[in-house]
């Protein structure tokens, strides 16, 4: 299983404090609302080349992990 964690860090001096991948000043939250417009990992190393490809998919195993802790209840749909 992929230790997402080794691939982010935190600090006040880089992104605002924001988690940010390692070695990058790239938010993880860009990389998620990346993929959430439907682009792909490769558009994504295109627009932010001091990523690798580990990164994003260590951004979405913490997403899949992330909703295993708190996975919200769907909407009731009227019947």
């Amino acid at each position: 299983m992929l230790n997402y964690m080794d691939h982010f860090a935190r600090s006040p001096q880089v992104c605002n404090g924001h988690t940010a991948i390692k070695g990058s000043r790239v938010p993880l939250q860009v990389v998620l609302d990346s993929l959430a417009e439907g682009a792909s990992a490769e558009e994504i190393l295109k627009s932010y080349p001091s990523l690798s490809l580990g990164n994003v998919k260590a951004v979405i195993a913490y997403a899949a992990d992330a909703t295993r802790e708190d996975e919200p209840l769907p909407l009731a749909q009227p019947v």
